[in-house]
């Protein structure tokens, strides 16, 4: 296996708030976030990634740890990408049962003047002991002038258990502008749910501008 199939990657960076399909896991406050990516010319590719975290939960979890793998490929336009990942919160709890893990089926076309992706995520039992959950995903970029990049964005997240996750099943949103700025990628983001504060979701997901900066390597 030659040297130059693998490619090895990295980022760093933060945002304003860390949201996780439309809600807030910081508290509303700044995460610091990173992580290293492996990909082999074959299309196989792994990574980790990690971030504070912050659920008002007596300081249980601070940090999110996701570990995955897949395989992507390209027909024409049309990419795919099937995977798995994990996600760990290391120093909470096992009674809380935040671990858990997804398989996942993403796909995009590219049309040369935008870009739309379509995406699934399934888990036999999802965060907090929920268990099985769907997510579903569809997403859209258009290149603009100036270096400038418009996103969309929209999710829908069922639940079985929606008591144990703490909110009912819900939609979520975002509208955003990327800019890259010698090297560094910045990011502007409308973020929002069709939950009501606090009498679907305690906090943390209402409507809310995320911004953001990172780095790749």
């Amino acid at each position: 296996m030659a040297k130059s199939d693998i490619e090895i990657s990295a980022n760093v960076g933060f945002v304003t708030e860390y949201s996780f399909r439309g809600i807030a896991q910081s508290d509303e406050h700044i995460a610091l976030q990173g992580g290293f990516d492996l990909s082999h010319s074959t299309g196989f590719h792994a990574g980790i990634w990690g971030s504070n975290v912050d659920f008002n939960d007596g300081d249980e979890a601070s940090v999110e740890i996701d570990i995955y793998g897949g395989y992507e490929g390209s027909i024409d336009q049309l990419t795919y990408d099937i995977g798995a990942i994990y996600y760990a919160y290391p120093g909470a709890d096992s009674s809380l049962d935040y671990d858990f893990y997804e398989a996942y089926l993403a796909l995009g076309y590219d049309f040369d003047v935008l870009s739309i992706s379509a995406s699934v995520n399934y888990s036999p039992d999802y965060f907090g002991s929920s268990d099985n959950s769907q997510y579903y995903a569809l997403g859209m970029e258009v290149p603009l002038p100036a270096d400038f990049t418009l996103s969309a964005h929209v999710g829908h997240q069922a639940i079985q258990d929606n008591a144990s996750f703490g909110v009912p099943d819900y939609t979520d949103w975002s509208v955003g502008l990327g800019y890259n700025l010698e090297s560094f990628d910045l990011s502007l983001q409308y973020v929002d749910t069709n939950l009501d504060e606090p009498q679907e979701c305690a906090d943390g997901c209402a409507s809310r501008i995320i911004f953001g900066v990172s780095r790749s390597f």
